[in-house]
């Protein structure tokens, strides 16, 4: 093997690779996104559909009903729920994995534009993709400071201008949602005993409104050398002009005198607060709920920093001086660095104690300190490899690194105790590096490629399960061809540098009972080896006997 003779013959380039190596996972750890869990794409679209205060029933027979029976036909469709409630109807759709979701948008969409009859004052449906990212990475809380009686519900418009405004302005949040409050509107207060006066229903005045308030084109009028666009304008943006609406007019035949009915005659004209959609306490007091949505592949940490930051500067200018605070009730980075501590923790306790075990094997130092520089070396490579495919450092990722540390020196064991074997027979340094290593590097690759092919389908697959465990599954594929990259080539060479002196048995550490323990183990499966190979009716009972022992049995409880 070149790459092993070049390894041996240039020490220097090895250890600059290696640093290089540490160097860009050290760089790449800084740039990978950091989150709880993968991102898991769900092949969804979500039609929602709002109809202020129609009931369940109405929303279901009038909107659903229709948008389902449109809906049932596009491709790739998998399942159809519907949900309906006071108010609003969603329609969700889920599609066969690895649909296109832009093409499934665009069907949903063309699908959706059939549909016709809409109650009036229905809003137009809206379509979303649902994600992993959809969950909110932080909640907040407005809140009366003492001495504010201002119903808290009035805020919400104030807190739609400054609160999420200033949170979706932060680099990384995607977008906000806030809960709580009735929106300021207009208000026609309707008297019921003057609108039997006057011999009109609500749908009546309903109507009347409605047609009022219109805007539209009234064509072009050509004047000479100048043509004119003439457009009507009839937007009721005001209490007068709303109270000005004339309702039903009628001519006196007899003194042709003309008697009118105005909205100021039935009912009062205001400005207020609507009634708010949800209700929001917390420690007993009213309150209003802002969330933060972050963007796909952004940093949770980092996006959590400036939130805090926003935090403090939007109660400092904007909120404290108007009565208001601002307290942040969620926080996903807690649960996310308590995680990454845990795993980090388990990463360097693992390590530890793998060198621990070496130590307590080899009974030398120097073995240990060569095969130890596998682990760190493999694991920090590893973030190069994840920040190149996109992969995210999460409680999965971070799991498959941990399971990789006993791992990564499995290949290193078995090089470094041939090449002490051949210097222990009299070879020089540099060929028993060289031998040592290329003996085995056969054995190792094909361990190392076993190891990889297992997690091949779940690299391949796109269900939501393989997205979920891809993460692990990358971890542990790079750690494992970076530690046999480092056996065949660190190895070798920092093995020619050690092991250059006089070897002696003398100086290995000496556990006596663990020593006896090694010896009778050894002896007892040499031993079983030996007979194994020599007799082949024992061979085939134990080998029977063993898959009996192992094979699961099945019994009724």
């Amino acid at each position: 093997m070149n790459l092993i003779r070049g390894a041996i013959e240039r020490p220097v380039a090895t250890i600059s690779a290696v640093l290089m190596i540490v160097m860009f996972g050290a760089l790449a750890l800084t740039t990978i996104p950091i989150q709880l869990i993968p991102e898991v794409n769900k092949p969804q679209v979500t039609v929602n559909t709002t109809w202020p205060g129609a009931a369940p029933a109405e929303i279901e027979r009038e909107i659903v009903n229709r948008q389902e029976e449109v809906l049932k036909g596009v491709d790739g469709l998998e399942k159809m729920e519907s949900q309906s409630s006071t108010g609003s109807g969603r329609v969700t759709l889920t599609f066969a994995v690895g649909t296109n979701m832009d093409k499934s948008l665009l069907l949903v969409s063309n699908r959706l534009d059939r549909v016709n009859g809409y109650p009036e004052e229905a809003d137009e449906p809206t379509l979303k993709t649902a994600g992993a990212d959809d969950n909110p990475i932080a909640w907040f809380s407005i809140q009366h400071m003492e001495g504010n009686v201002t119903p808290i519900h009035t805020y919400r418009d104030f807190i739609e201008d400054t609160v999420q405004d200033r949170f979706e302005r932060v680099s990384g949040v995607a977008l906000t949602n806030l809960y709580g409050g009735g929106a300021r509107e207009l208000q026609i207060i309707v008297d019921p005993a003057r609108l039997a006066q006057y011999r009109l229903t609500i749908g009546e005045v309903a109507s009347r409104l409605r047609a009022e308030h219109a805007s539209f084109s009234a064509g072009e009028l050509d004047e000479g050398k100048r043509s004119y666009v003439v457009r009507s304008e009839g937007e009721l943006d005001s209490p007068e002009s709303i109270e000005a609406v004339i309702l039903r007019s009628e001519l006196d035949p007899a003194t042709g005198r003309v008697s009118r009915v105005s909205v100021a005659d039935i009912g009062e004209v205001r400005y207020d607060y609507g009634k708010p959609r949800a209700t929001i306490r917390r420690n007993g007091a009213p309150g209003l709920a802002v969330n933060a949505v972050r963007e796909t592949g952004a940093n949770v940490i980092e996006v959590m920093k400036e939130l805090r930051a926003a935090v403090v500067e939007l109660n400092e200018d904007v909120l404290h001086p108007r009565g208001l605070n601002l307290h942040q009730v969620y926080d996903e980075t807690v649960y996310i660095e308590s995680a990454i501590d845990l795993v980090q923790t388990n990463i360097v306790v693992g390590g530890i104690l793998a060198a621990i075990v070496l130590l307590l094997f080899l009974r030398s130092w120097r073995p240990t300190l060569i095969i130890a520089i596998a682990i760190p070396v493999s694991v920090i490579g590893s973030f190069v490899a994840m920040a190149m495919l996109g992969r995210s450092l999460n409680v999965i990722s971070l799991a498959g690194i941990a399971f990789a540390v006993g791992m990564v020196v499995d290949a290193a064991i078995v090089v470094l105790e041939n090449i002490y074997r051949l210097r222990e027979k009299g070879y020089s340094p540099t060929r028993a590096a060289y031998e040592g290593a290329k003996q085995v590097w056969g054995a190792i690759l094909v361990s190392a490629l076993t190891t990889v092919l297992v997690f091949v389908p779940i690299l391949t697959t796109d269900l939501e399960v393989g997205q979920l465990f891809r993460d692990i599954a990358v971890a542990i594929s790079v750690s494992v061809i970076l530690s046999l990259l480092v056996a065949i080539t660190v190895i070798p060479a920092l093995s020619k540098r050690l092991f250059s002196g006089e070897l002696s048995k003398s100086k290995r550490l000496s556990i006596p009972p663990l020593d006896a323990f090694g010896r009778m183990f050894l002896g007892m499966f040499v031993g079983l080896a030996r007979r194994t190979v020599a007799n082949r009716a024992f061979a085939l009972l134990w080998a029977v006997s063993y898959t009996h022992l192992t094979l699961p049995t099945n019994r009724e409880v």
